[in-house]
């Protein structure tokens, strides 16, 4: 996944573009049997200007008798929906270096995207539009963290991807990507550079319970209390740095999600 870098890991399809054809000499006049051929020409383009269009023709000029057809797409009402009431914020007494239930605010983050990020129900909120392959991210801790462990809890709402990124430096990282309906998996990776990936149902519309141990090469990866990645960055290309939270609306162009209980410790 090229998530991290910290782009999309699905590639966008460029549009051919075809040259338009010269514009005919206005200049040439036009006589006799090619006259009347223009004469048929010009009703047909009559009566297909009076049928509506199979595709719809936004530039339509037909008279239409019924009301006025917005073309704006009708908003989704799960967006506005709420999550299922979260777990209970238990930061451990010892080893803290970062805990956040979002009860203050986004005083401790910083977003990229102030559009995006809010607070919603004592919880964080991450809504994108709906085009695909948007991103956005909320940044936290300290550049210098090297060896940790990031506890969280997720719940999607809307879309597939729910992710998280460790050892942040400035938009290069290591990215987690909890990824839900059509994939039902989770993939650990740097850059361009897949780590691991395994699957395990994490439906939208419930809360999931997030682990990731960076210690020195290693990365173990925990979700709902179940070790499901155990890998190693042989470069060990991201020695330090801070943590992000992801949304990323993918190819599918949909992401409403919440995270709570964000808690960063020193490993064991």
């Amino acid at each position: 996944m090229d998530r991290l870098e910290l782009a999309s890991h699905e590639l966008l399809e460029a549009a051919p573009f075809s040259s338009g054809a010269a514009p005919a000499d206005p200049r040439r006049l036009v006589t006799g049997s090619a006259a009347r051929g223009l004469c048929v020409l010009a009703t047909g383009v009559a009566f297909l200007a009076s049928t509506p269009l199979a595709l719809g023709a936004a530039r339509s000029t037909a008279i239409r008798p019924a009301a006025k057809v917005s073309s704006a797409r009708p908003r989704d009402p799960t967006r506005d929906a709420l999550p299922p009431p979260g777990p209970r914020f238990r930061p451990p007494d010892q080893g803290v270096l970062f805990a956040d239930d979002f009860s203050h605010g986004l005083q401790a983050w910083t977003p990229d995207r102030d559009d995006v990020w809010s607070i919603r129900a004592g919880m964080l909120r991450g809504d994108l539009p709906d085009v695909p392959q948007q991103r956005a991210f909320v940044y936290a801790g300290s550049q210098h963290w090297t060896d940790y462990a990031v506890d969280l809890d997720v719940c999607g709402i809307r879309g597939v991807d729910k992710g998280i990124a460790v050892r942040v430096q400035g938009e290069s990282g290591v990215g987690i990507d909890l990824r839900g309906p059509g994939y039902h998996d989770v993939l650990l990776y740097q850059g361009k550079i897949p780590l691991g990936q395994h699957r395990i149902d994490n439906g939208n519309g419930m809360w999931h319970h997030l682990r990731v141990e960076a210690r020195g090469p290693r990365y173990r990866v925990w979700v709902n209390g179940t070790l499901v990645l155990d890998r190693k960055d042989r470069r060990n290309a991201h020695p330090e740095g801070r943590i992000a939270l992801a949304a990323y609306t993918g190819g599918v162009g949909q992401c409403t999600l919440y995270f709570d209980n964000v808690v960063v410790t020193s490993p064991r």
